[in-house]
């Protein structure tokens, strides 16, 4: 064992262990691993930094950072977090081979409490076409890789990938392995969302009755929400006796997402006469991280999203606003307040000054730094110039688009578009660069078509437009335009997502298209990680896990 390890183990061993508390749920935020791993949603290394500071501050209890092996970018993240949060332990995730293993422990290893995750395929249909493999050999590899794991650190989690299809016999059986090999956590994931949670709770209990040991760790849920039951599913598994639950922050993830973190807290905290749990989460702080991720990944959040969404708190209805004026309980279950979410809009216009513009924004949950702050309140000031009224969010957009393209080394910097019943359309754009300005036009067949030809003209690519989706952010006629695009580069098997406002529908295409394009080129430079012999990781390696 390497020096260093064996010198941290004796350290740690001094600490106290994590809480067995039987009503206390541990929140394992998988943001960084597993919500990154949606098309479109790459975080750059700042931006994951942005979010682990914000987890660890919130009160999560383990934060997994990334997957070391599947690239130096990866590997980079994780050791930075590692680096950089105080509270919260740090997961690494691995595959079930020592490079992997030891990748992860060498990227948590600043950590004050180092966690690798490591697992590996247990279902028939995993086995047999994934891993082709027989169930002894996967017993062996699980004896092994947590046994390896445990020699490097103290917290050792293991997960059966498929674990909600796998053969109840089989699935004991390695569970039982894990065990006495060393794990201290045991993970069941329903990786591909399939369970309901009658199934889910009576497998959690099945495992607890029937394998040796299961009193001495800590069973975890990773549920996917493939048939929308990932929260439902987690829920019932804490009551089966799981202690961890494996979520993210607006139940991003692959395919369908993950459970959300902030519905699994606050059903605990809302219906605690059902669920009479705790958590270690700070809940006033739910509606600035999914805002902070929402930015950061450019994904939208849904409108009716649960505890977060801009209309969980809002009451159209005459009959709903009668009885909130009456009585806030007559249609909430929980208050604004609580989530950090802001109880009313105040209008803001063109006469605010900066210190109701930061009073305003503290309220919303942000907390820029200067130079960020004077670039928000001067697009504040412009857009408060064409617009009668500024709403809470008109500037949500603003600062959300500021904060998802700060990084971006090209911008629409001027866009004039001729358009009308005698076609072709004419667009010339102006783009902002690190070389300086560049002026482009281009036609096409409408206003939307000539303002990405330009673009493709300035950038020459050849990646597909997946998504193009225009919504308003508040209502009028002088409504900001918030528009989403999606771009796909079939070859490369990447894609990227850009969101742009602007009160002008042409400016913020034209915006939202060069943020994707922005995101696909920097994907680019990065789609041949290296593993540590050197050799080229296969994508589907890349984005394996639970």
């Amino acid at each position: 064992m390497p020096e260093t390890f064996r010198a941290r183990r004796t350290e740690r061993r001094r600490a106290e262990p994590m809480s067995r508390d039987d009503n206390r749920v541990i929140i394992f935020d998988t943001t960084l691993r597993d919500g990154e791993q949606s098309p479109g949603a790459t975080m750059t290394l700042e931006e994951k930094l942005e979010v682990a500071a914000l987890l660890d501050e919130m009160g999560v209890d383990v934060i997994e950072a990334g997957f070391p092996i599947a690239s130096p970018g990866d590997f980079e993240a994780v050791s930075e977090v590692a680096k950089l949060v105080k509270r919260a332990s740090v997961a690494g995730l691995s595959r079930a081979s020592v490079k992997d293993i030891d990748a992860a422990a060498e990227a948590v290893r600043h950590c004050e409490k180092p966690r690798i995750h490591t697992f590996i395929s247990t279902s028939p249909v995993h086995m047999k076409y994934k891993l082709k493999k027989e169930p002894d050999e996967v017993l062996e590899l699980i004896r092994m890789s947590v046994t390896h794991a445990r020699n490097l650190v103290d917290d050792v989690e293991w997960s059966a990938e498929d674990a909600t299809r796998t053969e109840h016999d089989f699935l004991c059986r390695c569970v039982e392995t894990a065990i006495k090999a060393g794990a201290t956590t045991i993970n069941i994931p329903d990786t591909v969302g399939y369970t309901i949670p009658e199934e889910f709770t009576a497998l959690i209990a099945m495992l607890r009755e029937r394998v040796p040991g299961t009193d001495e760790v800590i069973f975890s849920t990773h549920c996917h929400n493939d048939l929308g039951l990932a929260v439902a599913n987690s829920l019932a598994g804490v009551k089966a006796g799981a202690r961890q639950v494996e979520c993210t922050i607006n139940g991003i993830g692959e395919r369908a997402g993950n459970a959300a973190l902030e519905e699994i807290v606050m059903a605990m905290k809302v219906r605690n006469d059902v669920y009479p749990f705790t958590t270690g989460i700070d809940t006033t702080m739910l509606t600035r991280a999914s805002r902070l991720v929402s930015a950061a990944t450019s994904f939208p959040v849904q409108y009716n999203k649960a505890i977060v969404g801009r209309n969980a708190f809002a009451h159209e209805s005459g009959i709903h606003q009668d009885g909130m004026l009456k009585h806030t309980q007559t249609y909430e279950i929980m208050r604004p307040e609580d989530v950090g979410a802001g109880k009313t809009s105040l209008v803001m216009g063109k006469h605010s000054g900066r210190h109701a513009f930061r009073k305003k924004l503290e309220e919303l949950g942000y907390h820029l730094s200067d130079n960020a702050f004077e670039d928000a309140f001067q697009r504040f000031k412009d857009l408060a110039d064409r617009k009668k009224h500024v709403y809470d969010e008109d500037i949500e957009a603003l600062v959300d688009e500021n904060i998802a393209t700060a990084a971006d080394k090209r911008r629409v910097a001027a866009l004039t578009v001729i358009a009308g019943t005698m076609g072709p359309q004419t667009a010339t754009l102006t783009v902002e660069t690190p070389e300086g300005h560049r002026t482009i036009q281009a036609v096409g067949n409408g206003p939307v078509d000539a303002t990405f030809n330009a673009i493709k003209e300035a950038f020459p690519h050849d990646a597909r437009l997946a998504l193009y989706q225009v919504h308003s952010v508040t209502g009028g006629t002088d409504a900001q335009a918030e528009v989403s695009v999606r771009l796909e580069d079939e070859e490369a098997g990447l894609s990227s997502t850009g969101k742009a406002a602007d009160p002008d529908t042409l400016v913020a295409s034209a915006k939202a298209y060069l943020a994707a394009l922005n995101r696909l080129e920097a994907k680019r430079l990065r789609i041949s990680p290296m593993n540590a012999t050197g050799e080229t990781l296969s994508e589907e390696a890349r984005r394996s896990g639970p």
